[in-house]
């Protein structure tokens, strides 16, 4: 359950970047979305609109999924989870060496 929450937050977090990106920035000098793209078929307040009602439903879902995150491994604290927190494993014995070949004069 955890990791299929984990890999859904993480196509929300990509989605959200993306989703920003495409907005344009107060300035107006960085924005893609300004001239072309997607203002071609949606005017230039559709385009903000949209976009802004996409990041603001991304963004919700992106901390609910954190609280659930956090909620569903608050006791993971206990179990040693981390590999941080849990001791270094045993060195493995060393294997034994073979005895060296006697030497053999060549006659």
């Amino acid at each position: 359950m955890t990791t299929v929450l984990l890999v859904v937050h993480l196509f929300v977090t990509l989605a959200l970047i993306g989703l920003v990106l495409l907005q344009r920035s107060e300035g107006g000098g960085l924005g893609i979305g300004s001239s072309g793209g997607m203002g071609s078929f949606m005017g230039g307040r559709g385009t903000a609109n949209l976009l802004t009602r996409g990041t603001a439903i991304l963004g919700t879902l992106f901390f609910v999924l954190a609280l659930a995150l956090a909620l569903l491994n608050r006791g993971a604290s206990q179990q040693n989870r981390s590999i941080l927190d849990s001791p270094p494993p045993a060195s493995a014995p060393a294997a034994p060496s073979l005895p060296a070949a006697p030497v053999v004069p060549n006659n």
